[in-house]
């Protein structure tokens, strides 16, 4: 199947458009990636969103000047075709109320970041030593275990998130393609974070085609080797080349 208008295609960021980085507002974007997503948007109809667990704005920040159709923190917040719902800081008092002490319960930790998102918290702790980042994990384990129910805590690549418990990049998915122009067509995910396997289960269990970016298990079908070879995939899917997904390296 290499029909353009057959697919909807889903993107992670971080570790999947572009590499990762030791602090999250380090990242660079490639000079060539937004120019390609365009056009590759255009070919696809406009069937193509970013699923991160970013916020849409800071998406947009690291893309501009272009504004894509964005599920932001996990599928809280969802942009389509302009329109923004969800992902308001006064819809989480519960979380709000504890930002503060998770501040204080990693204070003293060298090279560990939280990072407040709104309708999430994040910390980060990919620069700091062993020691630190089993407390740091500790801590946001501990708050999370507080607002269970209502929120749950994602672990991924050297950072623990809480955010609410009816958010996952695989909602997010599904819920882009009910609506158009995604609806009807079949949805192709690229993602590289334990947090994006359950992302990979829904688009399996919907017939479509899961691709992790990068090494370890996954329930993904098929894989890249890195934001470089998916940069290159999609440049040349841009240029014209078939998209057939089904054809790459079998994870």
């Amino acid at each position: 199947m290499t029909d353009p208008s057959a697919f909807a295609l889903f993107l992670d960021f971080d570790g999947t458009l572009v590499e990762i980085a030791p602090r999250p507002d380090q990242v660079v974007v490639a000079p060539g990636l937004v120019p390609t997503l365009e056009l590759l948007r255009a070919r696809l109809g406009g069937a193509l969103a970013i699923v991160t667990g970013r916020p849409i704005g800071v998406i947009d920040e690291f893309l501009a000047p272009a504004r894509f159709d964005t599920a932001g923190l996990h599928g809280v917040e969802r942009r389509l075709d302009g329109a923004v719902s969800g992902g308001g800081a006064e819809d989480h008092p519960e979380l709000r109320a504890r930002i503060a002490r998770l501040h204080e319960m990693v204070g003293g930790l060298d090279a560990v970041l939280v990072e407040d998102k709104g309708a999430s918290v994040a910390v980060h702790w990919r620069l700091a030593t062993p020691a630190d980042a089993e407390r740091a994990q500790g801590a946001v384990e501990a708050v999370a275990a507080e607002l269970a129910g209502a929120y749950r805590l994602q672990l991924g690549k050297a950072v623990g998130e809480i955010v609410p418990a009816s958010a996952t990049k695989g909602h997010a998915i599904r819920a882009f393609l009910r609506e158009a122009p995604y609806a009807g067509r079949r949805p192709v995910f690229l993602g590289d974070d334990r947090t994006d396997e359950w992302a990979f289960e829904t688009v399996n269990a919907d017939g479509g085609v899961s691709i992790r970016v990068g090494s370890g298990e996954t329930v993904a079908a098929r894989r890249l080797a890195d934001p470089a070879a998916v940069r290159a995939l999609l440049e040349r899917w841009a240029e014209g080349s078939p998209i057939d997904p089904d054809v790459l390296q079998p994870a």
